[in-house]
């Protein structure tokens, strides 16, 4: 294997800041050099990535989704094709 050509695979924190939610993981993406870090709960600092939606905070995954009417849908595909 060629030495110096693989990204740096290290504990990141990823936090989304809408739902107050974060979580600590290991990843190859992490925050600019210098930039933004934070303390996690075991006094350690670790980089930290802001992200826009978690599952925190995704409306499928808090319930929160709307129903589209699909019964509309499923009536206009049988009057079109028929019910077999």
């Amino acid at each position: 294997m060629r030495k110096d050509i693989h990204p740096q695979y290290g504990p990141v924190v990823f936090r989304d800041k809408a739902a107050g939610f974060a979580f600590l993981t290991r990843s190859t993406l992490s925050s600019a050099t210098g930039a933004k870090t934070v303390e996690w709960e075991d006094g350690r600092t670790y980089p930290v990535v802001d992200v826009e939606v978690s599952s925190a905070s995704h409306p499928f995954y808090t319930g929160t989704a709307r129903v589209m009417d699909s019964a509309g849908r499923v009536e206009r595909f049988e009057r079109r094709f028929g019910k077999r």
